[in-house]
C-alpha cells in the first residue's frame, strides 16, 4: 500500500483546485496549509454526488486538517494507519480525486500499470483484506440483519469461507444480536499484514488482528464481549481475472457462539 499511498499523494498535489489555490505555492506544507487543504476538500465533498444519502451520514463531507498532515508527512506504516476512521478519511481523499472509494482509486492504478505488477499485486491482495476487515465490522453493524452481500466484491459466492461467515452468522441474527458502537465501544485493527507466498494466481498472507466486540440483546439485560488479539491468514484466489478471498484461517472463529453458550 506505500505507492499507492504515495500516488494519493501526488494526485492530491496535482488536482486542478489545489494547483489554483495558494497551496501550489509552496512544496513543504506546514499546519497553515493542512488546514486550508481540509477546508478544499471539505468544500469540494460537500458538492459530490458520491456523498449523498446514507454515505453523507457514513463518512461525512468534513475531513480534519490534523488526519491530513498525518498522512501526508508519516511513510505508510499499518501500525499507525489500519484505524476504520483512517480508512474513512482515504475514502473521502479519493472521491475527492473523482473516485467512488479507495478500492476505486487502486483498481484504477492497476489499470494504468504505474507501479510494477508484482508488487502492486501484493498491495492490491493487501488492500482486498484490509477491506474485508473493514466490511466485517459493517456487516456486524447492521445485525440482526443478515447482509452477506457486502462481501460480494471481496469473498467469492462459492467459497468455503463464506459458506462459514453464512453458518455462524445466521444463529447470531436469530438471536437477536446488535453490535453496539456508542462511544467506540466496539472497533478493530490490524497490526501486521504480511505476504506469506505468492503464486501467479493465488496470495497467502497472515495478519495480525485485535478485535473488541461487544454485543447486545435490547432489552434482555445481555451483552457479550468479544476482545481478542490473533493471527489469522488469508487465502486470496485470482478466479476469471478477478482477485477475491477464497479462505481464511482465524483460530477464534465462531467464539462468539460459544461465549453465548457458556454464558448463562
Amino acid at each position: 500500500m506505500k505507492s499507492i499511498y504515495n500516488l494519493i499523494k501526488e494526485e492530491v498535489r496535482r488536482h486542478p483546485i489545489i494547483k489554483n489555490s495558494i497551496l501550489a505555492t509552496s512544496i513543504n506544507w506546514k499546519r497553515s496549509h493542512y488546514i486550508i487543504l481540509a477546508e478544499l476538500i471539505s468544500e469540494e465533498l460537500s458538492e459530490k454526488e458520491e456523498l449523498r444519502n446514507e454515505k453523507r451520514f457514513e463518512l461525512g463531507t468534513s475531513i480534519s486538517h490534523i488526519t491530513l498532515q498525518r498522512f501526508f508527512e508519516s511513510d505508510y506504516d499499518y501500525k499507525t494507519h489500519n484505524d476504520l476512521r483512517f480508512i474513512k478519511t482515504l475514502d473521502k481523499i479519493c472521491i475527492f480525486l473523482g473516485f467512488k472509494n479507495l478500492n476505486s482509486f487502486v483498481k484504477s492504478v492497476r489499470g494504468k500499470n504505474s507501479y510494477d505488477e508484482s508488487k502492486l499485486g501484493q498491495e492490491f491482495a493487501t488492500d482486498i483484506v484490509y477491506n474485508y476487515c473493514k466490511t466485517n465490522f459493517e456487516f456486524f453493524r447492521y445485525f440482526p440483519l443478515l447482509k452477506l452481500e457486502l462481501f460480494d466484491k471481496l469473498i467469492f459466492e462459492q467459497s468455503p469461507f463464506r459458506e462459514r461467515i453464512k453458518n455462524y452468522s445466521s444463529k447470531l441474527c436469530e438471536r437477536n444480536l446488535k453490535l453496539l458502537t456508542k462511544n467506540n465501544r466496539s472497533n478493530f485493527e490490524i497490526f501486521d499484514i504480511d505476504i506469506i507466498s505468492e503464486e501467479a494466481d493465488k496470495i497467502v498472507l497472515k495478519t495480525q488482528e485485535f478485535w473488541n466486540l461487544v454485543f447486545i440483546i435490547e432489552d434482555s439485560g445481555n451483552d457479550y464481549v468479544i476482545n481478542e488479539l490473533n493471527t489469522q491468514i488469508y487465502f486470496i484466489k485470482k478466479i476469471n481475472n478477478i482477485w477475491k478471498i477464497w479462505d481464511n484461517y482465524n483460530p477464534n472463529s465462531g467464539l462468539l457462539n460459544n461465549v453465548i453458550a457458556k454464558k448463562p
